[in-house]
C-alpha cells in the first residue's frame, strides 16, 4: 500500500507516501501487493518480532445468514473495460536494440531478501523475482493474466469432480541456471513451504496453497498435475514466481538461504551479487536462458532516495527512475528553457535578493535560498549544470495499477456510525480530485469506480452507485440522521480533552493549526456518550471495533430515511452532538514527496467544512504514518494506495474482511486498516474464491464491491499516476502501466535508429 499521490509508493507514501517506500510483492498477475508495511493486525495484541506465519481463515455462511439485501455490480456485466492511459515504453523492434550496456535502475532500498514470499519483501524483490525466476502467468496489457511461453507450453482445469484438478505442460526447454529441469519437485517444494501446515517456514502468506491437496508428476516429466482439496478460483496466482526446490526444500534454506543471494535461477538474467556498500543488486544474462537473449549484459538495481532521483538521472547514476510530480515539472523546465533567463549569465554582479527569488522559483526550498550568496551562487550553477544534462532525459508516463483513496476509521468515534461515513463520502466530488492530481499531468483524470479491480481488468465496473454521488444535501441529512446538529455552547479545550476524532493521538506529531481547540459538553462526559462510567472512563469490548453492516437498518445506499430535513444552506460551523463537535483527524505523513497528498486532503478537508465537518489535518513522519497511525487505527481519515490485484478474491479478502474478535480480547483486522467490515462481503469473497466459472466469479465480486462502496470505509479517488524519467536513448522500459515488465528485450536504441510514434501512449 502507498500513500503518495503520485508516487510508486505497492499499495501509503507515494505508498507510495511519497517518502515512505511500502513493502510489496510483486509476483506477476498481482502487481503489487502490500506485505510487511500491512501486516495483518491483531488490535490490542502485540506484534510477533518476527517474520510470521500468516494464515487466513475462511467463514463460509449459510443463506439463511445472510438478512441484507444483496446488491448487484452497477456496471454492465457485458461490457468490457480499457485501460485509462496505455504503457509508454518506447517500444521498438529487437533488431533497433543494441547489443550490451548496462542499464541503472533506481529503487527506493536494497532489498531486504529475495523471496518474495517473506515478510520483509519489497518491489524490489519483486523486480528481482521478474527479471530472474519463472513465473507461470505474467499481466497483459489489460492487467489480466495470460501464460507465459516461456515456461508453460498450456495450463488448463481438466477435472472439477470429485477435485478440481490442474495439469500444467511445461516448456521443453525450460532449465534452472545449474541445468536441472524445470518440474514437478519444485512445484511440491514451494507448495510445501507455502502451505501453512510446517509453522518453520516464516511465510508471509498461503492464500490459494493452502488449498492444494497433492502435487504429482504427469504423464512425463513436462506434465505437473495439481489436486486441490477445495476448488481454487484463482489458481494461476499460483506458482508466480516459481523458486527452485533448493530454496524451498527446507526452512532453513527458506528462512535464509535466499535472503541475500539466489544461487539458481531460471530467467532472462540472473543475480550475479548483492552489493550492501554500493547499495547495489547486479544482475547479468543468464547463458542458459533459452528464450530471446537479454539485450542487456547488466540490470544494475542501485537505490536512490526519491528527493535525489532528478539529480542521479542528471549525473548519469541512474538511466531510469520513478520520479514525483516536482521532477517531471523540472524536467519539462529544462527542456523549455534552454538555459536562457537564468540570473548568472551575461556576467556583472547578480544581487542576492534577485538570486534568492530565482531560486525559489525554481523549486528550492527555503533554507537553501536563504543560504548565503557564496552557497546559494554554488547551488544555483549546480542546478544549472543539471538542467542541461536533463534535457537528455525524457518522462514516461502511465497510470500504475494501483488507486489512492480515503480511508476512514470505523472502529471508534463519529466514523462507527455508517450514515457519518456516507455523509463524509456524499460530500466528495472525486472527479474534481482526480483532476487537481492527473490533470497537470496530462493523464485521463477519471475517478476510479471499484475498490477491487480496474479500468481494463475483467473485475472492474463503476459500482459507485451503491453509495451515490456528491450531494451535500444528502450529506446533511444523513448527518441531521445520525444526530448531530448545529448548536450548543463552545468552551476552550481543557488539556487533553479530544473532540469526537479518534482517541489514540500519537506523539510524533506535527501541529495541525487552531482547529479542534475547542470541544462542546460536559467534562465527565465520555466521548461516545454511550459506554461511559460517568467518571469520563470508556469500557471497551471487541464488539466496540467492529463497524457492521445493518446497525442502522443496512439501508443499501447512502440515503437518509425519507422525512430527514437537511439544513437550507451550509453549516455555519462543525456539528455537534451530545457536546462534541464534528471534527475528524486527518492524519498525513510529512516526508518530501508529500505535496500531491496534502493538496488532496486540503481539497477534501474543504469540501467536508461545507457538509458542517471540520477535517483537521495532523502531520506525522513518514517512517511512523503507517506503522503507528493507519495500521494501528489512530486516525479517522488518512489517504493511502492500495494495488490493484488480477485475482480479487484472493488479494483483496484480507483488505476487506470483517474484523474478528480474538480469544485473547484484542481484534484480527488483518489488513483491514478501515476496521469497516460485513459478513455478506466475506461470503461474496468466499462465492468468489471457489467457483470455477469465471463469468460468476467477477459477477461476484462486482456484488463484493457495491457493498463495500455501501459501507463506506473507504472511497477510491483515482488511480494513480506512474512517472518514469529515463534516458532518451533507453527503450522497451519505462512507466509499464498493468504489463509485466519483459525484461530480456530492455535496452539502449542503436545509433541511427529512431523510436517511431508510440502506438502504447493513449
Amino acid at each position: 500500500m502507498s500513500y503518495d499521490g503520485v508516487g510508486p509508493h505497492a499499495v501509503a507514501a507515494g505508498q507510495r507516501p511519497e517518502g515512505v517506500r511500502d513493502r510489496i510483492d510483486e509476483r506477476p498477475g498481482l502487481g503489487a501487493r502490500p506485505a510487511t508495511t500491512c501486516p495483518r493486525t491483531h488490535d490490542g495484541a502485540s506484534r510477533h518480532p518476527r517474520p510470521r506465519r500468516f494464515r487466513r481463515n475462511l467463514t463460509f455462511l449459510t443463506a439463511g445468514a445472510l438478512a441484507v439485501p444483496l446488491l448487484t455490480g452497477c456496471g454492465s456485466d457485458d461490457e468490457s473495460s480499457s485501460p485509462l492511459a496505455r504503457q509508454d515504453i518506447a517500444p521498438v523492434a529487437r533488431d533497433l536494440v543494441a547489443d550490451g550496456g548496462t542499464l541503472k535502475w533506481a529503487v527506493d532500498a536494497l532489498p531486504e531478501t529475495l523471496n518474495t514470499f517473506q515478510a520483509d519483501a519489497d518491489a524490489g524483490t519483486g523486480r528481482i523475482a521478474q527479471a530472474v525466476l519463472p513465473s507461470m502467468f505474467r499481466l497483459d496489457a489489460n492487467g489480466r493474466p495470460v501464460a507465459n511461453p516461456a515456461y508453460l507450453e498450456s495450463a488448463k482445469v481438466i477435472e472439477t469432480e470429485p477435485r478440481q484438478v490442474v495439469l500444467y505442460k511445461l516448456n521443453q526447454q525450460a532449465v534452472w541456471s545449474d541445468g536441472r529441469e524445470i518440474g514437478a519437485a519444485d512445484f511440491v517444494a514451494q507448495w510445501r513451504a507455502l502451505s501453512g501446515r510446517n509453522t518453520a517456514y516464516w511465510t508471509a502468506r498461503n492464500a490459494g496453497y493452502d488449498r492444494i491437496a497433492k502435487i504429482e508428476r504427469g504423464d512425463n516429466d513436462l506434465q505437473v498435475r495439481v489436486t486441490f482439496s477445495r476448488p481454487y478460483a484463482d489458481w494461476r496466482s499460483l506458482f508466480s514466481p516459481l523458486y527452485p526446490k533448493d530454496v524451498m526444500g527446507t526452512p532453513d534454506a527458506f528462512n535464509d538461504g535466499a535472503r541475500r543471494k539466489l544461487t539458481v535461477t531460471a530467467g532472462p538474467f540472473k543475480v550475479q551479487k548483492v552489493d550492501t556498500a554500493k547499495k547495489d543488486v547486479v544482475l547479468t544474462r543468464n547463458t542458459r536462458w533459452w528464450g530471446e537473449p537479454a539485450k542487456l549484459t547488466e540490470i544494475v538495481l542501485h537505490a536512490v532516495p526519491r528527493d535525489k532521483r532528478a539529480a542521479a538521472l542528471a549525473d548519469g547514476s541512474a538511466d531510469l527512475a520513478e520520479i514525483a510530480s516536482s521532477d517531471v515539472q523540472r524536467i519539462g523546465l529544462a527542456h523549455r528553457e534552454k538555459g536562457t533567463g537564468t540570473p548568472l549569465q551575461g556576467g556583472g554582479r547578480t544581487s542576492v535578493k534577485k538570486l534568492r527569488s530565482w531560486a525559489l522559483a525554481h523549486g528550492f526550498d527555503s533554507d537553501e535560498a536563504h543560504a548565503g550568496k557564496e552557497k546559494l551562487g554554488k547551488a544555483v550553477t549546480r542546478y544549472l549544470e543539471q538542467q542541461q544534462a536533463l534535457r537528455e532525459v525524457e518522462v514516461r508516463k502511465s497510470l500504475e495499477p494501483a488507486y489512492t483513496q480515503l480511508a476512514l476509521n470505523g472502529s471508534t468515534g463519529p466514523l462507527a456510525d455508517e450514515r457519518v461515513r456516507r455523509a463524509v463520502a456524499r460530500a466528495l466530488d472525486r472527479a474534481e480530485l482526480a483532476r487537481l492530481v492527473l490533470t497537470p499531468l496530462g493523464l485521463p483524470a477519471v475517478p476510479v469506480g471499484s475498490h477491487l479491480a480496474l479500468s481494463g481488468q475483467d473485475a472492474y465496473a463503476d459500482n459507485s452507485g451503491a453509495l451515490g454521488d456528491q450531494n451535500a444535501q444528502e450529506a446533511q441529512a444523513l448527518l441531521a440522521d445520525a444526530g448531530w446538529v448545529r448548536g450548543g455552547p463552545l468552551k476552550e479545550q481543557k488539556k487533553n480533552e479530544k473532540a469526537a476524532g479518534s482517541e489514540n493521538h500519537d506523539k510524533d506529531v506535527s501541529d495541525g493549526g487552531d482547529d479542534g481547540e475547542y470541544v462542546v459538553g460536559e467534562d465527565d462526559k465520555d466521548r461516545d456518550g454511550g459506554h461511559g462510567d460517568g467518571k469520563g472512563k470508556h469500557h471497551e469490548s471487541p464488539g466496540d471495533h467492529l463497524a457492521q453492516e445493518g446497525k442502522h437498518g443496512g439501508a443499501p445506499g447512502a440515503y437518509a430515511p425519507k422525512g430527514t430535513a437537511a439544513p437550507a444552506a451550509a453549516p455555519a460551523g462543525p456539528l455537534a452532538k451530545d457536546g462534541k463537535p464534528l471534527a475528524l483527524r486527518f492524519v498525513l505523513p510529512s516526508g518530501p514527496g508529500s505535496d500531491t497528498l496534502n493538496s488532496v486532503a486540503e481539497r477534501i478537508s474543504a469540501m467536508l467544512e461545507q457538509v458542517g465537518i471540520r477535517a483537521v489535518i495532523t502531520k506525522v513522519s513518514d517512517e511512523s504514518y503507517f506503522k503507528d497511525h493507519v495500521a494501528a487505527g489512530d486516525y479517522d481519515l488518512a489517504l493511502y494506495s492500495w494495488p490493484s490485484s488480477a485475482f480479487p478474491a484472493t488479494d483483496a479478502r484480507p483488505v476487506y474482511a470483517k474484523p474478528v474478535p480474538a480469544a485473547d480480547g484484542s481484534v484480527n483486522v488483518e489488513q483491514n486498516y478501515t476496521r469497516v467490515g460485513t459478513d455478506l462481503v466475506d461470503q461474496l469473497f468466499d462465492e468468489a474464491a471457489t467457483t470455477l466459472d469465471e463469468d460468476e466469479a467477477r459477477d461476484l465480486i462486482r456484488k463484493a464491491d457495491s457493498r463495500i462502496w455501501a459501507a463506506a470505509g473507504s472511497i477510491p479517488l483515482y488511480q494513480r499516476p506512474q512517472l518514469v524519467g529515463v534516458r532518451k536513448n533507453v527503450v522497451n522500459a519505462g512507466a509499464f502501466g498493468f504489463q509485466t515488465p519483459v525484461y530480456e528485450d530492455m535496452g539502449f536504441l542503436k545509433k541511427g535508429a529512431k523510436v517511431s510514434a508510440s502506438p502504447s501512449k493513449g
